[in-house]
């Protein structure tokens, strides 16, 4: 049974949706904030999610980017916004589709239908250990118990997040500079090795002997977390 987790502030809104997508054979979980709505997600990952950006607590662009740290489920947003500004931000921050209320029901199922056949969304763990350190993708941040954070410069961050979206597998060099510098970096290696140097100064017991961050000759980097 495909997961649907609905956002929305109204709660006439949730209602409708959670009936009608329940009469489809959909599971549905609803949240009436942005907070509320990552924490479900976390909890029970969703195949698919329904997001209005007007929330109480947060942007839904915001909730767009907590959910993009970690999985790459399909997310429709359901607005009263007809502004394109908000419709580019939306589908830039991640989004796949703009539904403008007020909508129809027949129009948002066959939405959600085109959403879900574009292909099965990999999701990894919303949260990855790393010894005692706790790489938090939906919150963006590096937790050490009991101390302060860990401090990344964004460009540490951005390495750091694609690897752990892909634990276990080799990513060449190419490939990530291309996803974290952009296609005009390909033969930057360098800036690779450079910022692959500082993360293990941040991250590893070891630097000199990393068990995170490991380094294929010749080939590029795997992230294995449950090695060590």
């Amino acid at each position: 049974m495909t997961r649907v987790l609905v956002i929305d502030d109204e709660p006439q809104i949730l209602r409708a949706l959670r009936i009608n997508l329940k009469a489809r054979q959909y599971e549905v979980q609803t949240a009436l904030t942005g907070t509320g709505a990552l924490q479900q997600a976390a909890q029970h990952p969703p195949d698919l999610v329904i997001l209005d950006l007007g929330l109480p607590d947060m942007e839904g662009v915001e909730v767009i980017a907590g959910l993009r740290g970690w999985t790459d489920a399909p997310i429709i947003v359901l607005s009263g916004r007809a502004d394109s500004t908000d419709k580019v931000e939306a589908l830039d921050s991640g989004a796949d589709d703009y539904v403008t209320k007020p909508f129809g029901m027949d129009e948002l199922l066959a939405r959600m239908r085109a959403a879900l056949r574009r292909g099965t969304p990999e999701a990894s763990e919303p949260q990855v250990k790393l010894g005692e350190l706790v790489i938090d993708l939906a919150a963006k941040r590096v937790i050490r118990p009991g101390q302060a954070d860990v401090r990344l410069t964004p460009t540490e961050w951005h390495l750091l997040e694609v690897l752990a979206r892909h634990p276990g597998k080799l990513m060449g060099q190419r490939q990530l500079l291309a996803e974290v510098w952009g296609p005009g970096y390909a033969e930057a290696a360098g800036n690779l090795r450079l910022y692959m140097a500082q993360l293990r100064r941040k991250l590893e017991p070891d630097p000199a002997r990393p068990r995170w961050l490991l380094t294929e000759p010749g080939m590029g980097y795997r992230f294995q977390p449950g090695a060590g």
